[in-house]
């Protein structure tokens, strides 16, 4: 493994945030569209792709559901997951965990079960095809109601068997978790692990409503909290996992500047920080480029890099025994590539 980027595309490792409608490449929009006859706002692959430069969440978050809007059928959600899977195997992704807004496609009268289906059977056959293992995330769209929350909630017990984890997304300011605390604590009741952004844009105050309202067991997101430095040390002490989405933080001006992102300050405090790929289709890169940018901007070490990929897994809601498979791996590829 003579260069950095040869040693990034080989680790083992695992990605834990991740909208599987963030990562439509536009040309297989366009193939959709065509084949569900619906027309997008632009005329071609180049002119979308150019419209990919956003100055903060919500106008990244116009042109992402907009895009979700040709998901019709079964088959579009199998094929838009199972692309992101052949992608990630070929960046030695072993595990991922996924979101999925199912109430972007319900306000358009799509089905649950269409969604949800499409995504497990393409997530089974990754599993089974290329040895990616997997957990399943449900998010609820904060920008709506509470209402429309708890029957989306409802409609996902159907398929408790296939989600692990009910999560929190969307337009973060004005939309504290704390509006979501019922919702959340019938998801717990119901076996459901929790999971919530906070602190992209949203201040450390709704960090700390996710941890003590919503008892979730990662932060998505999460950078804000550096500004509270009794957050950080609680943070810590509960040893709680923040899945940061360095090239994300830069295309929606979150970080300004690559070379203050703040990874390697939270790795420096002890945080359990983790990379991730969040939207990749509109982002600008998957897992390795995250790597890849963070590594190269803050001059991380190799060292760094492994520490990052055992956190990753550590972080996972893989069982112990699971867990602890991953590591080895871990510790055997570095022992094989040494500094």
């Amino acid at each position: 493994m003579n260069t950095l980027e040869d040693f990034i595309n080989a680790i083992p490792k695992a990605e834990l945030h991740l909208h599987i409608e963030g990562t439509f490449e536009p040309e297989l929009m366009f193939e959709i569209a065509v084949r569900n006859k619906r027309k997008l706002n632009y005329q071609t692959v180049e002119e979308l792709k150019l419209a990919y430069d956003f100055n903060n969440l919500q106008e990244f978050l116009d042109i992402y559901y907009s895009g979700a809007d040709v998901l019709i059928e079964e088959q579009d959600f199998y094929d838009l997951t199972w692309a992101y899977l052949q992608k990630i195997h070929a960046q030695h992704v072993l595990h991922t965990e996924l979101f999925f807004d199912p109430q972007t496609h319900s306000s358009r009268a799509v089905p649950f079960s269409k969604v949800i289906s499409g995504i497990h059977r393409a997530l089974e056959d990754g599993r089974e095809k290329l040895g990616i293992s997997y957990r399943l995330i449900l998010s609820i769209l904060r920008h709506l109601s509470e209402e429309s929350a708890f029957q989306t909630l409802q409609e996902a017990l159907e398929y408790k068997g296939w989600i692990t984890a009910i999560g929190l997304d969307s337009s973060e300011n004005g939309h504290p978790p704390s509006k979501f605390e019922r919702v959340f604590a019938l998801a717990r009741e119901e076996g459901f692990l929790t999971v919530a952004h906070a602190g992209e844009e949203g201040p450390p105050e709704y960090v700390w409503e996710a941890l003590n309202i919503l008892h979730v067991s990662r932060i998505d997101h999460g950078n804000r909290s550096l500004e509270d430095p009794e957050l950080v040390a609680e943070l810590v002490s509960r040893n709680m996992p923040l899945t940061i989405c360095p090239l994300s933080n830069l295309k929606l001006k979150v970080v300004r500047d690559r070379i203050n992102h703040p990874i390697a300050d939270m790795l420096e405090k002890g945080m359990m920080a983790t990379v991730n790929s969040d939207d990749p289709a509109y982002f600008g890169g998957y897992l390795n480029e995250n790597f890849l940018e963070v590594a190269r901007a803050l001059s991380l070490s190799r060292e760094q890099i492994v520490q990052l990929a055992k956190n990753s897994f550590t972080a996972s809601f893989l069982d112990p025994d699971e867990k602890r498979k991953m590591m080895e791996k871990i510790d055997r590829f570095y022992q094989l590539n040494p500094v």
